[in-house]
């Protein structure tokens, strides 16, 4: 069940007679966007701010005050007249000047002048405003028409169009409504006008939490309820977000925030509605944490996924399992879900039985299908938890709203199904407690599995065991696809090529790919080689080697370009491969790489994933590696093909690195590559490779790790992609491959790759909070580094104990650390490490009471930085001069340089940098009392550092959310804050307890 609004945004305006405008000036759709575009002979009417009045682009005068007054109170009279003493009244009130009647006439005069012929008449003593459609247009008009518009949509169950319009209407407002236009009219409209907006957002509002945008709400709306303290409507919208974003206890202290004023203010209890919303929430009313009610009428908000991959033309036979599985399928529509799993060798054609069943059953299936490739014959199976974010996302949930672990997940997905007709293809299974999160668990879906495996523990499934084809099944499958010409002119030859596959799908399918793009080859020819190939043949009959010897049938085809392609891309780990990345395993220019792969992928030995990147599904991968071990030859061959690829790939993100970051000496300090690397002219680009490439980066930094010869580059690779540890999505990937390179470097005795690996250890563990392990490894990375004299890696480590010491409060044995790295950086001229230890020396100044050193340290840092162009470091400097500036008191230049740095995060992609630079914003917001702005950087903080940043931070932002919440009042849901904060700092055993009770004894003394 959803708490909303009632319907009938408009009828505040509509209903009010005086508040219309004409048909014309409101309903013509060519002239009316949400933008404010017109044609260039649209003479334009603005009442949603400044009253104003254009001709196209060009801006027309519009007289004194009281001539605006006059305008306005036409323009809001629906095109009727209005006489000359209610013109008066309506400028003047009760005490008009002597002379009020000649004014009238005159700024009437000067409007006709200006708005030219026809537009502004006199008629029956009075004055009106004659408006054509596509001639004029009024804001307050176009709003009425959008609001409507979202009336009518959300009616339908089109929750996303209706919010959009709701914000196109919104956007319409320039500040307050009729901004100093005098006299009691322009005063009762403004009102009015105000009201009508606040109704507006809060229907809005609601939306917002109807499609899943809690999250996001929760800031906008504790602006607001600072701002309409008494407006409870949007309490009630608060408690709602909170609670559907976790946090139920800070939900309940708004509704006693409310209380408590609502008697002290009003002497008034709050409304029912509110009361019954708090009981909800203090019996965990499942239905309320639903963003939408599933059974509204209209579902086309609801994302309709179809998912399904398409079913190939030339399917053939199986018509006893098509009928047993779509008969299974039917009985989802009754009363029960339905399951059924799909088994046998690989190869047999379990993927395409099932998609082409599905694709039969999507009658029964009205709200969509979802598909998913579990990859359970590899060795590293999809997790639920990543399957039910991608379901989750694809049925329309938006990020904000899914949960982290995988049965809150499993919930939320069977929520989001509950009452709807969807039918979930998983397909290559691993075992049944893959699969068992992401079954439905609802009348009306179905799920079709396919695996390796027999599932006899998958409860109340049906299961069907897929066996090879007959031999008549495979001969028609196999005519199909050679044309029925060539078989039928050698039919005997044909059923020995089917027999030889093993009647296995997968294998007849390429023997006869491979057939019909050779037209000078005879069905006698394919026979004969067959025939040759006894182990090949062998095999085709040894169970799941069976999907060896089919694979082996076309590699065996394949030009010696294309089988050493083949062998050597299957190498590289990682989910798929870009189209340059392969051409580095290869060695070849990208042009011939791309004619061999795509020649590959002919052959059904190798996926298109996208454009310019391709995939081995997983079976294919196992049997291209063991190609590459019996036939690449030299064996070293295999070596250099991963080296390649692996100097690829730190090439590449050296420069991206200097892209980012001009003047910064790490990639002066990484290993040398023989492989050259892309290049790139634009940081956005540069960007977007390196998060584009992560998961296979990452992939090959975790293989190199195995190889003492490629172990050094690969620490080196991870170090220059420290972005991808800031990214939030490969934070924690980013950690692991750091753990399994530091320990590789222990194993082998590299010193050198030991102490770079145990900088990008310290790094993260200094990102999530963890500043005990953080100053560990920055202090055995130093002592490591300085046994063999790396300086590179002895200045970062100094740097990082810097910081480690300032997150413990051991000031002066920071400062050494920093004071130390300042000369290192200086002495191996590095100047962007020189700026950033000076930027965390000025955070030690600044917390042990040297304000102004602090500000100077930080602006020098901040002026390096600049210096070298560097931007996204350059942000970094402009940071830590925006706190030091804060504290002290130059609270315009600290927002000035936080938003600069704020804005160079955002579009750098620094989530964590991006969360904390809303969260010195707050702090800089209540320095100079702005508690509402303080609250909604504190919240907009949260929702950035939801996942990275670890619980030490996160404390940080709840202390100053509820400061700022305590500003305006809300001292309930500020006491909330504080005690998860101190529960945060007291499970961390960090110093800032003491400063959390003292907020909290107030409350406790009372």
């Amino acid at each position: 069940m959803t708490v909303g609004v009632a319907s009938g945004v408009t009828a505040g305006v509509a209903s009010d007679e005086a508040a219309g405008v004409t048909a014309g000036v409101a309903s013509d759709e060519a002239t009316r966007t949400a933008g404010g575009e017109n044609d260039a002979a649209t003479l334009r009417f603005r009442v949603l701010g400044p009253v104003r009045v254009s001709l196209g682009d060009q801006s027309l005068p519009n007289g004194s005050p009281q001539q605006r007054a006059l305008l306005t109170a036409l323009l809001l009279r629906d095109g009727r007249t209005a006489t000359a003493s209610e013109l008066i009244d309506a400028i003047w009130g009760e005490e008009p000047p002597s002379q009020a009647l000649a004014a009238v006439r005159t700024y009437a005069s000067r409007l006709r002048k200006v708005l030219g012929p026809g537009v502004l008449v006199s008629e029956s003593g009075g004055y009106a405003l004659r408006t054509t459609a596509g001639v004029t247009a009024l804001d307050l008009g176009e709003a009425q028409d959008l609001a409507t518009e979202a009336d009518k949509l959300r009616a339908a169950g089109q929750r996303g169009e209706a919010r959009d319009r709701l914000n196109a209407a919104l956007a319409l407002w320039d500040g307050e409504a009729l901004a100093s236009i005098p006299g009691p009219y322009a005063e009762t409209q403004r009102t009015r006008l105000d009201e009508w907006r606040l109704r507006l957002l809060e229907t809005r509002l609601d939306l917002d939490l109807e499609v899943g945008a809690h999250a996001e709400a929760v800031s906008e709306l504790t602006a607001l309820t600072a701002a309409h303290p008494l407006r409870e409507r949007l309490r009630e919208l608060l408690m709602l977000a909170l609670y559907r974003s976790g946090r139920q206890a800070e939900a309940l202290a708004v509704y006693a925030d409310t209380r408590r004023l609502l008697a002290d203010e009003l002497g008034v209890d709050p409304n029912p509605e509110l009361s019954r919303l708090q009981q909800r929430i203090l019996q965990a009313d499942a239905e309320l944490a639903r963003p939408v009610e599933e059974s509204a009428p209209a579902a086309a908000t609801i994302a309709r996924p179809a998912q399904l991959p398409a079913t190939v033309p030339d399917f053939t036979g199986r018509d006893a399992f098509v009928r047993e599985l779509g008969d299974q399928l039917a009985t989802a529509e009754g009363s029960v879900m339905a399951v059924s799993a799909v088994a046998g060798i690989g190869g047999v054609g379990k993927t395409t039985l099932a998609v082409h069943v599905a694709h039969a059953a999507r009658p029964h299936f009205p709200d969509g299908q979802l598909y998913v490739d579990l990859q359970g014959a590899g060795a590293r199976a999809a997790a639920p938890e990543t399957v039910l974010g991608a379901f989750l996302r694809a049925l329309g949930t938006p990020d904000s709203a899914i949960p982290d672990t995988v049965d809150e997940r499993a919930a939320l997905y069977r929520s989001t199904l509950d009452g709807r007709r969807v039918l979930v293809l998983l397909d290559n299974a691993r075992d049944a407690a893959q699969i068992r999160p992401l079954l439905p668990g609802t009348a009306g879906c179905a799920a079709l599995v396919t695996s390796r495996i027999r599932m006899l523990d998958l409860a109340g499934a049906h299961l069907v065991d897929l066996d090879v084809m007959s031999p008549e099944e495979a001969l028609q499958l196999f005519t199909r696809i050679v044309g029925e010409e060539r078989v039928r002119a050698e039919r005997e030859a044909a059923l020995d090529v089917v027999a030889a596959c093993g009647f296995l799908p997968l294998a007849i399918r390429i023997a006869a790919s491979r057939l019909a793009a050779r037209r000078t080859w005879t069905v006698s020819v394919l026979a004969a080689k067959l025939a040759d190939e006894r182990r090949r043949l062998d095999e085709l009959q040894a169970g799941d080697l069976a999907v060896k010897a089919t694979f082996e049938l076309g590699y065996g085809q394949l030009e010696p370009a294309q089988a050493r392609a083949f062998r050597l891309l299957g190498l590289a780990d990682g989910p798929d491969i870009s189209l340059p990345a392969a051409a580095a395993v290869l060695d070849l220019p990208e042009w011939e790489t791309e004619d061999l792969l795509e020649a590959l992928v002919d052959t059904s030995l190798l996926e298109s994933a996208a454009p310019g990147r391709y995939r081995y599904h997983d079976l294919v991968r196992l049997y291209a590696r063991a190609c590459a071990e019996r036939d690449e030859q030299p064996p070293v061959e295999r070596e250099l093909a991963l080296s390649r690829l692996l100097d690829f790939y730190l090439s590449t993100a050296a420069r991206v690195y200097a892209i980012e970051r001009p003047g910064d000496r790490l990639v002066d300090h990484v290993e040398p590559t023989r492989y050259d690397g892309l290049t790139f002219t634009d940081r956005h680009a540069a960007q977007d490779w390196l998060y584009a490439e992560a998961d296979c980066l990452l992939a090959c930094v975790r293989q190199s790790a195995a190889a003492p010869a490629t172990l050094r580059r690969a620490v080196d690779l991870l170090w220059a992609s420290l972005d991808l540890a800031e990214s939030g999505a490969n934070s924690k990937e980013y950690e692991a491959v750091a753990a399994t390179l530091r320990s590789a470097a222990q194993r082998t005795g590299d010193v050198r790759a030991e102490a770079r690996a145990a900088i990008c250890s310290a790094y993260v563990h200094q990102l999530a909070g963890r500043f005990d392990q953080a100053d560990r490894e920055a202090g055995e990375a130093r002592h490591l580094a300085s046994a063999i004299t790396d300086p590179l890696p002895c200045c970062w480590a100094a740097n990082l104990l810097g910081v480690t010491a300032i997150y413990r409060n051991r000031y002066s044995e920071g400062e050494e650390h920093l004071e130390r790295a300042i000369a290192e950086f200086r002495e191996a001229d590095d100047v962007a490490g020189e700026a950033s230890a000076l930027c965390n020396l000025s955070r030690i100044h600044l917390l042990t009471g040297r304000t102004a050193n602090a500000v100077r340290l930080a602006r020098h840092g901040a002026e390096m930085y600049e210096s070298m162009g560097n931007a996204l470091k350059g942000a970094n400097g402009w940071y830590a001069l925006g706190v030091a500036l804060t504290r002290a008191g130059h609270l315009r230049e600290a927002t000035d340089r936080l938003q600069a740095a704020l804005s160079v995060f955002s579009d750098s992609r620094q989530r964590l940098w991006q969360g904390m630079a809303l969260f010195r914003l707050a702090e800089v917001d209540i320095a100079a009392r702005r508690d509402t702005q303080a609250a909604s950087n504190a919240e907009m903080a949260l929702t950035v550092l939801r996942d990275i940043g670890g619980e030490w931070r996160r404390g940080n932002v709840l202390t100053v959310l509820g400061r700022a919440l305590s500003g305006f009042g809300q001292i309930d849901r500020a006491q909330v804050c504080w005690q998860e904060a101190l529960s945060i700092y007291t499970t961390l055993g960090t110093p800032e307890v003491a400063e959390v009770r003292a907020l909290l004894a107030p409350a406790a003394a009372a």
